[in-house]
């Protein structure tokens, strides 16, 4: 049976595309070093029609089928089970760019273009693909979609899903559905492009996608300021909203603790600003020239100032400066991890019911866990935190993960389900929030879900074990 199965693989991708011996551990473990599987083989299919190709001979022969693009997920989607029966589904090889459309602002890209490569390809254009995340130069666009990831600027574009206008996927029975517009309007029937975005490859697997462009800004103005409260940071967002309007494209914030932890671990990175409660980076993106946004920045600066709303501010003089700023705020996830294991949640609420979460949740945590270090950061302009339990300085991490995740868990999610939040932001469901969703989504979404899922995967083939259990 494996020797058959193998044998389908290796006429659907060809014999060297199917890796079964050696070191796999790339595709088998994920990028946290969570979850850590054996699969039947990894195949690297170089075309759509190779992969429609692999997925009929995984279908012909029982088995299940985990896409994969560049393994940088946070909730274990994208690696094999322990029972060596799957095939690890690699886009890697599908890796170009078939289209650039300037005057339809479209880029049309297959699933295992890195981002980073998209975004230099709109580049060369003077054009600019709007998504952008600290993992753009591992992470693909077929993971990217299928996880629908948000970043830094969703505040103005939108997320992934915003950003796709068409798709090409290949179904769990090896059909392929071009899908590939770049049309804005198109009612003609059910979206199905909104079937697979954020479906994490249990419905089909995304093999190339239209995605939308956007003029590249004439100036861009980034800046951090301190606040004393996270009810500050929300009404400076308010305030920024209203006197910058469209041209607010980034608004992230960091705890105090998020930057001490980057203090400890890359000491190099400067921190232009003393230490406070909170530390916002606000970023402009304008048509208009550098001169005339600055003015609108700094007046906006000076309002927050004169409002009580910050205590200090600094605005990046250059570009370089600009980047160290946003280094900053990037180092936070890679300092965490340096620090050790911690417990992260991916969370979204209602940006006016922020500050209260927040009260609420830290203080049933260190009420409950004495001396937790709370790492709380991220996108504050749509209401996404990346809120992010500690142990206890001099604790054992590892430990602590093991043994109170779940009652950390319990704490944030039930504060999250009490402010009309979500559990999962940008980062999808996976394997890691299996229980949750089930408990937290609501019995009529998850049936209507899982019909979905027995409609388009009636064998639960398609990264099975994940988003839904069976």
């Amino acid at each position: 049976m494996k020797e058959t199965a193998l044998r389908a693989l290796r006429d659907a991708a060809g014999a060297d595309q199917v890796l079964t011996e050696g070191d796999l551990s790339a595709w088998e473990v994920d990028w946290r070093k969570r979850w850590r599987g054996k699969a039947l083989a990894v195949v690297r299919p170089g075309s759509t029609a190779e992969v429609a190709a692999v997925v009929r001979a995984c279908a012909a022969n029982g088995l299940s089928v985990v896409p994969q693009g560049g393994n940088t997920g946070l909730v274990g989607g994208g690696v094999p089970d322990a029972t060596g029966t799957q095939v690890l589904l690699s886009l890697a090889r599908l890796n170009r760019i078939r289209d650039l459309d300037a005057a339809n602002l479209t880029i049309t890209a297959e699933a295992g273009c890195v981002l980073q490569a998209v975004q230099e390809a709109a580049a060369a254009r003077e054009l600019m693909f709007p998504l952008s995340l600290a993992a753009e130069g591992s992470c693909t666009i077929g993971g990217n979609l299928a996880t629908n990831a948000g970043g830094t600027q969703v505040l103005r574009y939108g997320n992934a899903r915003q950003l796709c206008l068409g798709l090409e996927v290949v179904t769990a029975e090896g059909e392929i559905w071009d899908g590939l517009t770049g049309l804005r309007k198109d009612n003609t029937g059910y979206d199905l492009r909104d079937l697979f975005v954020g479906s994490e490859g249990t419905l089909g697997v995304i093999t190339a996608a239209t995605l939308a462009l956007a003029p590249q800004p004439a100036a861009i103005t980034t800046a951090l300021a301190a606040c004393a409260g996270i009810g500050d940071t929300v009404a400076l967002l308010e305030l920024a909203r209203a006197r910058l309007g469209a041209g607010l494209t980034g608004f992230e914030v960091m705890n105090r603790f998020s930057l001490d932890v980057v203090a400890r671990h890359f000491p190099s990175l400067p921190r232009p600003l003393p230490d406070a409660a909170w530390t916002v980076l606000l970023e402009q993106s304008d048509t208009e020239g550098e001169e005339r946004a600055r003015e609108r920045f700094e007046s906006l600066l000076g309002s927050a100032l004169e409002h009580g709303l910050i205590a200090d501010a600094v605005v990046a003089e250059s570009l370089a400066q600009s980047r160290t700023l946003w280094q900053l705020r990037e180092a936070i996830p890679l300092a965490q991890a340096e620090e050790g294991p911690n417990i992260k949640h991916d969370i979204a609420l209602p940006v006016s019911a922020i500050p209260d979460f927040c009260a609420a949740a830290d203080a049933a945590l260190e009420r409950t866990f004495a001396g937790v270090r709370l790492v709380n950061f991220g996108h504050l302009g749509d209401g996404n935190l990346h809120y992010n339990v500690q142990a206890p300085e001099g604790g054992d991490g590892q430990r602590f993960l093991d043994n109170q995740e779940h009652a950390v868990n319990r704490i944030v999610y039930d504060a999250v389900q009490r402010f009309g939040g979500s559990i999962s932001a940008e980062h999808g469901v996976g394997q890691l929030k299996l229980d949750e969703i089930v408990e937290r989504k609501g019995a009529v979404a998850i049936a209507l879900m899982q019909r979905i899922k027995r409609a388009l995967d009636p064998d639960n083939r398609m990264n099975p074990g994940r988003v839904l259990r069976p």
